[in-house]
């Protein structure tokens, strides 16, 4: 199980960075559509096979967040 929510994250984490999701996109050159996307969860960010090898193994995956110093 992921136990992350990654959509609510990119939200929040824009929202600390004063930046909007259109800002966010053209950053790291995707289009403001597939980010809108990726945040609504059509697309799967974090690979289903490797969560169910993950889980099939006795374990669950939490993803850490952490700010890089500039």
């Amino acid at each position: 199980m992921l136990k992350n929510n990654i959509e609510v994250d990119v939200k929040v984490k824009c929202i600390e960075k004063k930046t909007t999701q259109a800002e966010l996109a053209k950053e790291i050159s995707i289009t403001p559509s597939y980010v809108n996307r990726l945040i609504r969860k059509n697309e799967n960010v974090v690979n289903k096979t490797f969560l169910a090898m993950m889980e099939a193994l006795g374990y669950d995956v939490e993803l850490t967040y952490v700010k890089r110093e500039e």
